[in-house]
């Protein structure tokens, strides 16, 4: 490569080389993303603070109040309060697209946030995820590169499906989530015909300490239900906030939407010797090796009085955690601990956490104190610890910390750690031929090709070709000749595929 061609490094703002553009700095290959890692962290925090005061993603949502209530005995997996048998806990949920602004379409194909904050006696308790069980990458470095590669072009300020490829044919790790992305799970016909997964591994521990890796389903009762391409585009031109008015009407009508909460667990020993690294944000727990168990149901009864008081103004974070529940080595998750509250900080204010939608139905008890919006105080006490004069001090038995060893690691910044059966594409390839029916595959093929086929470039176009290839051979073959047909015209049905594959 000339001078003139090679590509310039990758810096920081202030034009230090940056040693990665993909991977965390860890301690060991399943150790926690260090602090230290500047590098990221800046990343993170000047992605954080691109828009104001919209959100940098889940922009557009959608939210109600209601309660969860346990209906089965977990108490031998965790001591958390509200999975405690027959307990009921008010929270609040919010559903949102990823991608689009404050104004897209509800039914765009997009994943939907899926988030929920439970008001525990023991403080709030957080859990951010999606309607997908996995997501496009498994490491935080990347994840504003992601977002920028749905987002808006810096020169002509449009989306771009050739962008889109680009990065997802570039990130093999992409293909579990882009197959359900493409399939009719892309466009749900309702929010209440949805799945919600905490996606991540989290951890419980339970009374006596021993501690479980766990994952979250939340299965909606009301049956999934999803659009085709042609009936989403449609209904985006007709009501574009058509999830949002479903939803509100629902429950105004006494039909209050509710959801099964299931969970996969794993003895904390089994993580080591699994065939996958069960901390890896694109994979899914297949049910055979860890069946769901029930839990408990969430219900909608109550729709928000003040949309932006409450929806707009609403601040979720992973690390709000509570006794009994834990985070894991997921890179990912590790990532969101820093970046949602460093996000609302910015987004809402030092003080987020007092307003009323936010704010602990608990005892707050902090050394915090004033900044933008300050409402409640402490009074007269110690404004510092440790002290002598009776302010608060910490309790190291009831802490909502977990941890997990990693003696003799060393610091580095490690790829996917690998395990027996580890690969980017055996999942993705397992959903289409096994999965899906053959009515749902042809659809998948309809909306890679049409989404492959908009203004997408011909060399990113023959990596699109190539990814689906090693995903499915069959699935790859049908890509290939969707895209050449619609070079001629044609629409995926009646490009031809060629024998023998």
């Amino acid at each position: 490569m000339s001078d003139e061609t090679k590509r310039p490094r990758t810096t920081t703002d202030s034009g230090i080389p940056m040693t990665s553009d993909e991977r965390s700095l860890t301690v060991g290959e399943q150790g926690p993303t260090v602090l230290h890692d500047h590098a990221t962290v800046q990343k993170m925090q000047h992605f954080n603070r691109e828009r104001v005061p919209e959100r940098v993603v889940h922009a557009k949502g959608s939210a109600a109040h209601g309660f969860f209530e346990v209906t089965e005995d977990v108490s031998q997996f965790t001591k958390a309060g509200l999975f405690q048998p027959g307990a009921r806990t008010p929270m609040f949920s919010r559903f949102s697209t990823v991608a689009g602004e404050i104004g897209s379409p509800d039914t765009a194909r997009d994943p939907r946030g899926f988030a929920i904050k439970f008001y525990t006696e023991e403080g709030n308790y957080d859990l951010v995820g999606n309607n997908t069980p996995v997501f496009f990458i498994r490491d935080a470095s990347k994840f504003s590169d992601f977002i920028h590669s749905q987002k808006r072009l810096p020169d002509t300020g449009m989306r771009s499906n050739d962008m889109q490829w680009d990065f997802w044919t570039l990130s093999p790790e992409s293909a579990h989530q882009v197959t359900i992305l493409m399939s009719e799970r892309g466009t749900p016909r309702t929010l209440r015909n949805m799945n919600g997964y905490g996606s991540h591994t989290y951890s419980w521990v339970n009374a006596g300490g021993e501690k479980f890796w766990v994952k979250y389903h939340f299965k909606t009762v009301q049956g999934i239900e999803n659009y085709t391409e042609a009936e989403a585009v449609q209904m985006a031109a007709e009501d574009p906030d058509a999830h949002r008015r479903d939803l509100r009407k629902a429950i105004d009508d006494g039909d209050a939407p509710e959801w099964r909460l299931e969970m996969q667990i794993m003895p904390f020993e089994e993580a080591a010797g699994y065939r996958f690294n069960p901390f890896d944000l694109t994979k899914v727990w297949p049910h055979g090796d860890y069946p769901p168990i029930q839990v408990g149901r969430m219900v909608l009864d109550r729709n928000p009085e003040n949309f932006f008081a409450e929806v707009e103004q609403a601040g979720f974070s992973p690390a709000n955690l509570v006794p009994g529940i834990g985070l894991s080595p997921d890179k990912m998750l590790m990532g969101r601990i820093f970046s949602y509250h460093d996000t609302h900080l910015h987004r809402i204010g030092a003080n987020y956490e007092q307003l009323p939608i936010n704010s602990p139905k608990s005892p707050v008890h902090s050394y915090n104190q004033d900044g933008p919006m300050t409402y409640h105080h402490s009074g007269a006490q110690p404004v510092y610890a440790p002290n002598t004069k009776g302010g608060p001090e910490a309790d190291p038995d009831n802490g909502s910390e977990l941890n997990w060893g990693v003696e003799g690691a060393e610091l580095g910044r490690y790829a996917n750690p690998k395990h027996a059966e580890d690969d980017d594409f055996g999942q993705a390839g397992t959903l289409y031929r096994e999965t899906m029916d053959a009515g749902q595959r042809d659809e998948l093929v309809e909306n890679i090709v049409g989404h492959a086929s908009a203004e997408v470039s011909s060399e990113v176009q023959a990596r699109v070709v190539e990814y689906w290839t090693q995903a499915d051979a069959e699935l790859g073959a049908r890509v290939d000749a969707g895209l050449k047909g619609a070079d001629r015209g044609e629409t995926p049905a009646q490009a031809e595929v060629p024998s023998g594959v």
